[in-house]
């Protein structure tokens, strides 16, 4: 990678008052290599580095961004919102307002609770399902992530569950040994498990479109399976929507996959860019919430006028511009562009897509729908392909388990740009035998 001074600089300085030098994990560059580029600016479907070099952004802020960057109907909302006042600490108009959006569009969804964050909407929605239902023990797929909260931070073994042992120090195996992990992708495990457990278990929680370890895309009979299984159970089904919701249909995964969960979590889009996350269901539920029910749950900037005012601006626009139906044509046509230039890599490679959500597979076979099957030689091949597209301006995730996003803001020329990058990157990429 040719030298960018200016991102070198900062970097230095992050790395002495920041773990890591970064705010989250993934944007270390740990898992391909190099220094991170420190950005500055963007503007619709590009980004510019403080080198002033400039690219197409298929990140996205790892999905909120779905009208593009600084969107110029979410930036007036937010300024108007701000000449207003930040946060009161109370009611405010713009967060029922939102919450009368989601409870309209979202199958099944009867009230709706604002939180700042995927994670407390996740860690938010469990308590909640554990108060519902008097149970404690819940279930979650490997290859799901849910946030970092202390039950769901568990890996997946060998036999046929796994339970609580945790995936990251800190975490006490006290805190996740009511965790029960399950694979993707069978539902005679899942079937097995609640018939003989289910009437412990408070809730599944699953991403109904896995996005987290590559996209892998459910098969519909396992995802029936699961809804089946867990009302027999009296088991409350949670579906994690922070990536999916309302960015592949109105609707969400759920309306998508014609599948009503009881609970389902949110972020990302509905927060217009900035920090959000919320969580909701039937009433019967969301009244176990205080102040109405036993279960406790607050946050101080929850709801605040400013993130409720760029999410409503962002749903607006996307409602007006037949948004869902403009994006999931942008992922077909790129899809289009981009399956003969893999097809002809020095290596397996195959293009995975739902709407505007999509995922090179570096690997062979049909694109796998477990973590288990996800191959790790996947990884080493993806490295010098993801630095030869930074080189020409293009810019995906610095990790080949992450998913790219598409915005309205995307172009043909846009997509025709990461199609030629990608041709000459994998053109000059050493083969699967190197």
């Amino acid at each position: 990678m040719s030298d960018r001074p200016v991102s070198k600089a900062w970097m230095e300085r992050a790395t002495r008052v920041l773990p890591g030098g970064v705010s989250s994990p993934v944007r270390a560059f740990r898992a391909v290599g190099g220094t991170p580029l420190v950005m500055r600016s963007g503007s619709g479907a590009e980004i510019t580095d403080v080198d002033g070099r400039r690219y197409v952004d298929f990140v996205c802020s790892w999905g909120p961004l779905i009208l593009g960057h600084a969107h110029p109907e979410v930036q007036a909302a937010i300024v108007a919102a701000v000449s207003r006042g930040t946060t009161f600490g109370a009611p405010c108009e713009p967060e029922i307002e939102l919450a009368e959006h989601l409870v309209a569009a979202y199958p099944g969804l009867e009230q709706v609770r604002f939180v700042s964050s995927g994670t407390e909407a996740t860690m938010s929605a469990i308590r909640v399902a554990r108060g519902f239902t008097g149970r404690d023990r819940i279930i979650k797929f490997s290859g799901c992530y849910h946030g970092h909260a202390d039950p769901l931070l568990v890996a997946a073994g060998s036999g046929l569950v796994t339970y609580g042992r945790p995936s990251s120090a800190g975490v006490p195996e006290a805190f996740a040994k009511e965790t029960v992990v399950l694979p993707l992708d069978d539902e005679e495990r899942l079937t097995t498990y609640l018939r003989e457990h289910g009437d412990k278990v408070a809730a599944v929680i699953i991403e109904p479109v896995p996005a987290n370890n590559g996209l892998l895309l459910q098969r519909a009979e396992f995802l029936q399976a699961l809804r089946r299984e867990t009302a027999r159970a009296g088991t409350v089904l949670i579906f994690d929507e922070v990536i999916s919701g309302f960015r592949l249909a109105r609707g969400g995964a759920a309306e998508l996959l014609g599948i009503t969960p009881d609970l389902a979590t949110f972020g990302k889009v509905i927060g217009g860019g900035l920090p959000v996350g919320a969580f909701g269901g039937r009433r019967e539920i969301m009244r176990q919430l205080a102040p109405e029910g036993p279960v406790y749950q607050a946050g101080t900037l929850s709801g605040n006028a400013v993130a409720m005012s760029a999410g409503l601006a962002t749903l607006r626009v996307l409602e007006r511009e037949n948004g869902w139906a403009r994006l999931d044509a942008t992922g077909r046509a790129l899809e289009e562009m981009l399956r003969p230039v893999l097809a002809r890599a020095p290596f397996p490679a195959q293009f995975v897509r739902l709407g505007s959500l999509f995922w090179m597979s570096l690997q062979g076979g049909e694109p796998p729908r477990s973590a288990e099957r996800v191959e790790a030689a996947a990884a080493d091949r993806y490295r010098p392909v993801f630095h030869a597209l930074l080189e020409a301006g293009i810019a995906i995730a610095p990790s080949a388990y992450e998913v790219g996003f598409l915005s309205l803001a995307h172009t043909e020329a846009h997509l025709a740009r990461l199609r030629d990058a990608l041709a000459s990157a994998l053109s000059s990429a050493p083969s699967a035998g190197q």
